[in-house]
């Protein structure tokens, strides 16, 4: 990557500054995966000892719907500012968070549980939009693997996670704190020390770096935002279209999936293995989705960005195949749900690739931001209407309608779609 001349007449090495945000971005990820993981490792359990087991799941809802809801203010701040200020607001917003919830079960106060939860969510928002900071300053050949390893990153946290919530839960006993909250107070912890590290180490800025690049060094304004504004963009232009459209089905079809495999799995097992059985689906569906991450981006960088998405499409199509046939067999379920994880692996990277490179720098981080709302919402949405779906019809049918909901993205796939609008219409805008 050539060297960048600012207006300040400082020289600085692009490609330096790329590989030292990787390297932050991978550390940050892994102690955020760590903060995310163990909180939600036991927040169905805590939820059921204060508000009951009927709510319980609204709870763990409000979690996702907070980290969708999140993005708003992020990427409002990301598009003024920067990816730092950005970061740190999420990461500050879990923090706090996680704080709550622990007042929430020292005072058994459930409004605090709820209000906790949902800004909780703000560690999911961080850990998401760091893939789009791994991009901001990549080569156009390298982007699929660059954002990959980022979402590879947090599968070391995510797994390290639920084994270090009794000895979290052990630790905060000691100092009077109640059963099951140890692990909240630690993911605060986590999610300070991760805004630490990028609030002294993230610098210089990766998306103002790259929006100084576009303009040749020339000093650069600041950037109209609002989701308005990334609606009419992403309208503009097919590719961005594709992009946000892969990130959102492919994230609706597996949480649907995943969320309602537990339950399931209920009908079959009594609560001496349940926990058992489900972890291993579990497990199974989690490297799925995060293992071969650095693959799928070598493969998006190689292969391009849609047969990467139309791949992942086929392997959720797969996944509902398999794990919608598979009655309560524990094997099959697995490899269902390890297809369901290796096909949004593929939408995830192919579309947020797509999605980053189609789009003006300027208007980047909005775009970006209206994406994961979106991409939130619908796995929100995704979880609620699930447990409908298999409380009235059952789990086969469930797994069916997640594989008719594919349908458009393939249509819209397939379809050409130049990366930018013709230049009379960029005029007009």
């Amino acid at each position: 990557m050539t060297t960048l001349i600012e207006s300040t007449g400082d020289r600085l090495d692009v490609g330096r500054v790329q590989r030292r945000t990787l390297r932050l971005l991978f550390c940050t990820q892994i102690v955020a995966g760590v903060g995310v993981t163990i909180g939600l490792s036991v927040g169905a359990l805590l939820a059921a000892r204060l508000v009951g087991t009927g709510l319980s799941g609204v709870a763990q809802s409000a979690g996702v719907v907070g980290g969708a809801l999140l993005a708003v203010p992020v990427t409002r701040v990301m598009n003024a500012r920067g990816r730092r200020p950005g970061l740190l607001l999420a990461y500050v917003a879990g923090a706090l968070g996680g704080v709550l919830v622990v007042l929430a079960a020292v005072t058994r106060w459930p409004p605090l549980l709820f209000a906790g939860m949902l800004l909780f969510g703000g560690g999911t928002t961080a850990n998401l939009q760091a893939r789009y900071a791994a991009v901001d300053l990549a080569e156009p050949a390298r982007r699929g693997r660059q954002l990959s390893v980022i979402v590879w990153a947090t599968t070391i946290g995510s797994v390290a996670a639920p084994n270090l919530a009794a000895m979290a839960d052990a630790v905060t006993s000691r100092y009077g704190l109640p059963a099951l909250s140890g692990p909240f107070a630690f993911s605060a912890v986590a999610f300070l020390l991760a805004a630490g590290v990028l609030l002294v180490l993230l610098r210089p800025d990766p998306l103002l770096t790259a929006r100084r690049v576009a303009a040749g060094g020339r000093p650069v304004s600041r950037p109209a935002g609002g989701m308005r504004a990334a609606l009419r963009v992403v309208a503009a232009r097919p590719a961005a279209r594709l992009g946000v459209a892969a990130v959102a089905v492919g994230h609706l079809v597996m949480v649907g999936i995943m969320a309602m495999t537990p339950v399931h799995l209920g009908e079959s097992h009594g609560d001496a293995d349940l926990l058992r059985v489900v972890g291993l689906v579990i497990s199974v569906h989690i490297a799925g989705m995060y293992a071969l991450s650095p693959v799928v981006g070598w493969l998006t960088d190689r292969a391009g960005r849609r047969p990467v998405i139309l791949g992942g499409v086929g392997l959720l199509l797969a996944a509902c195949a398999v794990a919608g046939t598979a009655g309560h067999d524990t094997v099959r379920l697995s490899v269902g749900l390890g297809l369901l994880g290796l096909g949004w692996s593929g939408t995830m990277v192919g579309g947020s690739t797509l999605l980053s490179e189609s789009v003006p720098v300027d208007g980047r981080a909005a775009v970006q931001g209206l994406a994961d709302l979106i991409m939130g919402l619908a796995g929100a949405g995704a979880a609620a209407l699930g447990g409908v779906v298999v409380g009235w019809a059952g789990y086969p049918v469930l797994a069916l309608l997640a594989a008719i909901a594919t349908v458009p993205l393939v249509a819209l796939a397939l379809r050409p779609t130049p990366a930018s609008p013709p230049k009379r219409r960029a005029r007009s805008r």
